[in-house]
């Protein structure tokens, strides 16, 4: 039996053996519709595959931040006396917790996290908790060395924002879509490539000979460098130009605009997955996740080191900055509240973020979970959670109560990650960010809309620049998307949810509303279940781990 059928023949024997009859839709309990519009399997995102649950109290060390100054509520900053408590954890051989404690704390520095097995614990989310308050955007701090790349770049291609209407033009801030004031990073790695006089040679482990999309196993060239728990990166390249082959697998036959960074830069992977390594026989090597594409020897696709952190995590705290004024779009002063890079198997849980440019950024992580996160405040911000060069990411009961512009958002090279059970309580918009972002999940969406007298509605608006458009790959996937309207209810007009032109293969099941809808998504999209919740399902995510766990 081939592994791409496994989950579909896998729920007609659940049901079989249970003996209960589920209103399943046609994608999951037709196998010629099923055969005919694949479905990614989801179930790999978040900490150890979603297998297991978040640590509780994690073994190891704990250290207490007022040992080394921290003094809340005092007035004062606290951020030297946090640096030495994280210099501290550092050197602590084994696991490590850093407690901190409850009450108002003042940070104006970075705290990094750069070893595996640390955990910044606060005393809880809410008013008795843990608060760290950040009086001054990151624009004050000193320039961090780390993002020197993308200060270069970003000036090279002249990247500013203009509105001629509103008397703009200013150049963008290497905030808007990095750094943190707690950052956790893999120290001597870059963030992330930006200009081709920087790159190094990567550590190339084999080439990858054989293998088939939503399978496990792989041919090798050679496995004398591979073992048993390795977690190595997977890349595919475009070998062949404008009209590459897998320009073509990514955005199918449909005749799109194709912006240049697919072709103009041959030696960066145009898809890339991360993956762990569960056993090693001869040349025949198996992942845990399945294959994001095919093997084709014309991607020249290969397994190369990824160096990374494991086991950290970011829990119970509070992250306030004051209102400041809201200048422009992509001229964010840099109230970033968490930067999460070169992460495997970590997560944040019970974090409120209030008055932030960006909530939580992410770089080059996987199999993180992200849950249980509020974002606030009357700054209108960037993006909440967004997801940037992720795989295997799980974003779970995010609730957004402020304005933000790209509230869930897949972005650059993001896939196979899922936002989950989130609620956006004002200007939702289901963003696709661009950048070869493909098989991603927007799974059991609530969305508060105000429709200020028209009869449609931009919920799938994708951002991104032109050179890296269209806004999505193949196979991103809607399931059970509620909208409640909360006017335009003087007139029955069917409400059109539109806004996607140019993201194809898309699947969208179970949208619906507190009045009838239309959706309107291409090309080539699937659609099901319109104006009908699956309620037998609702959580996409959920069945299909149930259903590969049980």
């Amino acid at each position: 039996m081939k592994r791409t059928y496994t989950l579909i023949l896998g729920i007609w024997a659940c049901s079989t053996l249970t003996g209960q009859a589920q209103d399943l839709p046609d994608l999951l309990s037709n196998r010629a519709i099923a055969q005919a519009n694949y479905l990614p399997d989801f179930s790999y995102a978040g900490y150890h595959f979603g297998e297991d649950p978040l640590p509780g109290l994690t073994e190891g060390e704990v250290l207490y931040a007022t040992d080394f100054g921290v003094i809340p509520n005092d007035g004062r900053d606290d951020s030297k006396a946090l640096q030495q408590a994280f210099s501290a954890a550092h050197e602590v051989p084994g696991p490590v917790t850093l407690q901190l404690p409850p009450g108002h704390i003042i940070l104006s520095e970075v705290l990094y996290i750069e070893r595996s097995h640390m955990v910044l614990r606060g005393s809880g989310s809410g008013v008795n908790g843990t608060t760290i308050y950040c009086p001054r955007p990151m624009s004050y701090f000193a320039d961090p060395p780390a993002l020197s790349e993308l200060r270069e770049y970003l000036v090279e291609l002249d990247k500013r924002q203009r509105e001629p209407e509103n008397n703009l033009d200013l150049p963008f801030s290497q905030y808007a879509w990095a750094g943190g004031v707690i950052w956790t990073r893999q120290p001597g790695v870059r963030t992330k490539a930006y200009l081709d006089k920087y790159d190094a040679e990567p550590v190339v482990l084999c080439k990858v000979l054989t293998g088939k999309r939503g399978t496990h196993e792989l041919t090798v060239s050679s496995a004398k460098d591979l073992k048993v728990g390795q977690v190595v990166q997977l890349e595919w390249y475009n070998t062949e130009g404008q009209e590459g082959s897998l320009i073509k697998a990514l955005y199918g036959e449909s005749p799109l605009k194709i912006g240049t960074h697919h072709w103009n830069y041959p030696t960066h992977p145009l898809v890339q997955q991360r993956a762990l390594i569960t056993r090693v026989a001869g040349n025949k090597v198996t992942i845990k996740d399945p294959l994001l594409m095919d093997i084709r020897e014309a991607w020249a696709p290969t397994m190369v080191e990824w160096l990374h952190l494991e086991e950290v995590g970011i829990e119970h705290i509070r992250i306030v900055f004051p209102m400041a004024p809201n200048i422009a779009h992509h001229v964010e002063e840099g109230y970033n509240a968490i930067y999460l890079t070169r992460l495997f198997n970590g997560w944040v849980t019970d974090v409120k973020i209030e008055n932030a440019d960006s909530g939580i950024l992410t770089e080059e992580i996987a199999n993180v979970t992200v849950s249980d996160i509020e974002t606030s405040g009357e700054k209108i911000a960037h993006y909440s959670v967004a997801m940037s060069g992720v795989h295997n990411v799980l974003v779970q009961r995010l609730r957004v109560r402020n304005v933000v512009r790209h509230p869930l958002s897949f972005n650059t090279f993001s896939t196979k990650s899922v936002y989950a059970d989130c609620q956006v309580e004002v200007a939702p918009i289901l963003d696709q960010h661009a950048g070869a972002n493909h098989q991603n999940l927007f799974d059991n969406i609530r969305v508060n809309v105000s429709l200020n007298g028209a009869d449609e509605y931009p919920l799938f608006a994708g951002g991104g620049a032109g050179y890296w458009k269209p806004a999505h790959g193949a196979y991103t996937t809607f399931w059970n998307i509620g909208v409640t309207f909360g006017d335009g209810f003087e007139t029955t007009r069917v409400v059109t949810l539109n806004g996607m032109a140019d993201g194809p293969m898309a699947r969208l099941l179970g949208i619906y509303a507190n009045r009838k809808i239309a959706v309107v998504y291409g090309p080539d999209a699937y659609i099901e279940r319109v104006n009908s919740r699956i309620s037998d399902i609702p959580s996409l995510y959920q069945y299909q781990l149930d259903m590969r766990t049980r």
